[in-house]
């Protein structure tokens, strides 16, 4: 009966987080799914007689098999996107089509914030994932042209939409502050004038924007006004990061890529570590 009482949390935990995509519930529920796997199997096992070892052997070995089980699809995964048309860094271009803010009432919420402190919109963008799945930006800049705050739209199962927030800004000795809650892998390298931290259980853009804030404050830097427009700003920021990793060794060499795919043994790995720590941490990389 415990068991599966916990199953049913799980299942209704699970159906919560359809309309929530919140990383920190996703993370419960994989340790949760984990654990139930782990204590039902080894019950399973001991009820029909299957084995004579100890309850707590049986536990273990199923935590085992789980971590096999786990990583065998996750690397399959990164695989096959490796070799797959879809772009690592996709290019974007001006959002015409008018779809941009899900109608929403969290979403909408999240527009009236930012009206409200006067962060106005300069751009809405969108680059074409493949398979019919586009990823929309939707850009603002506060009034002094400070920071540049982008709103991500990010399709997830079953046909809903999240958010997550980047907060960048360049400094007056030429360095580029990023602070964004992302909560996927990325497992690769970043320019050495760019200074990322990334903080993906953060779900809240004004907690998002203060810590930007208390990073350059913490560093003694002084942010500079914007003044290229983000469009141009953030495919060079594209080319320069698929430029970088291509370099230090996480991609393959565009003459290669047809053969074994974007990513090399090593950027899988990288990448394969992050999703680990991601999925069951809520940890990235330090970069």
């Amino acid at each position: 009966m415990p068991i599966l009482g916990s199953l049913l949390v799980l299942l209704g935990l699970a159906y919560a987080n359809r309309y929530l995509a919140s990383p920190a519930l996703a993370i419960l529920l994989r340790w949760g799914r984990w654990t139930a796997f782990s204590f039902g199997a080894a019950y399973l096992v001991q009820s029909f007689g299957w084995s004579d070892r100890p309850y707590w052997v049986l536990v273990l070995s199923a935590i085992l098999i789980w971590v096999l089980l786990e990583t065998l699809y996750t690397w399959f995964a990164i695989t096959a996107l490796s070799l797959s048309p879809i772009p690592l860094f996709p290019r974007f271009s001006p959002n015409i089509t008018g779809e941009e803010w899900p109608a929403r009432k969290r979403i909408m919420a999240l527009r009236d914030w930012l009206r409200k402190h006067r962060f106005r919109q300069v751009q809405a963008l969108v680059a074409e994932i493949g398979n019919d799945v586009s990823l929309r930006v939707s850009i603002y800049q506060d009034e002094e042209n400070l920071f540049r705050v982008q709103i991500l739209f990010l399709p997830v199962r079953g046909g809903m939409v999240t958010t997550c927030f980047s907060v960048s800004s360049n400094t007056t000795d030429s360095l580029r502050y990023t602070t964004d809650n992302l909560f996927l892998p990325f497992g690769g390298f970043y320019p050495e004038d760019w200074s990322i931290q990334r903080r993906p259980l953060v779900r809240s853009l004004s907690r998002l924007i203060t810590n930007h804030r208390q990073r350059l404050e913490r560093d003694g830097k002084t942010a500079e006004p914007w003044e290229d427009e983000p469009l141009n700003d953030l495919n060079l920021q594209q080319s320069e990061l698929e430029r970088v990793n291509t370099e230090l060794g996480f991609l393959f060499p565009h003459n290669l890529r047809e053969e074994y795919g974007k990513m090399t043994f090593e950027g899988r790995y990288r990448v394969w570590k992050e999703v680990w720590m991601l999925n069951y941490l809520g940890v990235p990389r330090r970069y």
